[in-house]
């Protein structure tokens, strides 16, 4: 019998549309329209003053009947602005924590998740705009503190997030030697997700471990996820035998 693990990465803008309004509920619908198992969230308010003081993160997993673990890579005194991920399923956090670099703060959750009898570690994440940031921060994400940590080494990994990173980019092909890209054996690469009006950049990703099989894998282009956010949520489906 094959089981299918469906996982979404959604770089969120604030929950900021198109149309410049803060509406998480509008992203909550995008996503449920994807019935994800497992959700890694990027650029998450909570308790800001420009959201409204929402916990966003709480908001879209109470949604979504799911829980949330938030990573708060930037603090402005009580306002806080980060990453999350999201599931119903059992799941425990690793841990949490800052990547290097100078630019704006960036982070990463790794947490354990069960699904079908097997264990995922799961990291979600948002790197720099910048290529020596990004390298920085892809040198300390896949050395020995996080994905070559060798509690990784006997389970399946998956990696998804904001990676600011084009296929062509140093960054990129430095993850590609470690993991496959999540996509259909058919296709090289994904449809772009960026800007999600009109998209060009493939910034948003999904990585698994050799023993992982994707059978899907694309970018959800309804007509409300091209306002709800800037980008496009990303989507991929993967096949446990």
């Amino acid at each position: 019998m094959v089981r299918h693990l469906k996982v979404l990465t959604y770089n969120v803008h604030g929950c900021v549309g198109w149309d410049r309004r803060p509406d998480p509920a509008r992203i909550a619908t995008v996503i449920e329209s994807c019935q994800p198992d497992i959700i890694g969230l990027q650029e998450l308010d909570v308790g800001r003053l420009r959201s409204g003081g929402a916990d966003q993160a709480q908001y879209i997993a109470s949604r979504l009947r799911m829980n949330a673990t938030f990573h708060p890579a930037m603090h402005r005194g009580e306002e806080q602005y980060g990453d999350a991920i999201l599931t119903s399923l059992p799941a425990e956090v690793v841990k949490t924590g800052d990547l290097p670099g100078p630019g704006e703060p960036r982070g990463v959750i790794w947490m354990r998740i069960a699904f079908a009898d097997r264990r995922f570690d799961v990291f979600n994440t948002h790197l720099g705009a910048k290529r020596y940031e990004r390298m920085r921060q892809l040198s300390t994400l896949l050395g020995e503190r996080w994905l070559g940590n060798s509690a990784c080494r006997d389970s399946d990994v998956i990696l998804m997030g904001d990676f600011n990173a084009i296929p062509s980019s140093m960054g990129y092909r430095q993850i590609a030697r470690k993991l496959e890209l999540a996509r259909p054996k058919e296709r090289r690469f994904n449809d772009p997700t960026f800007p999600s009006r009109f998209p060009f950049l493939r910034l948003d990703h999904v990585f698994l471990s050799s023993g992982l099989r994707c059978i899907d894998a694309r970018p959800v282009r309804t007509p409300l996820a091209r306002v709800a956010s800037d980008h496009l949520p990303l989507r991929a489906t993967i096949a446990l035998d």
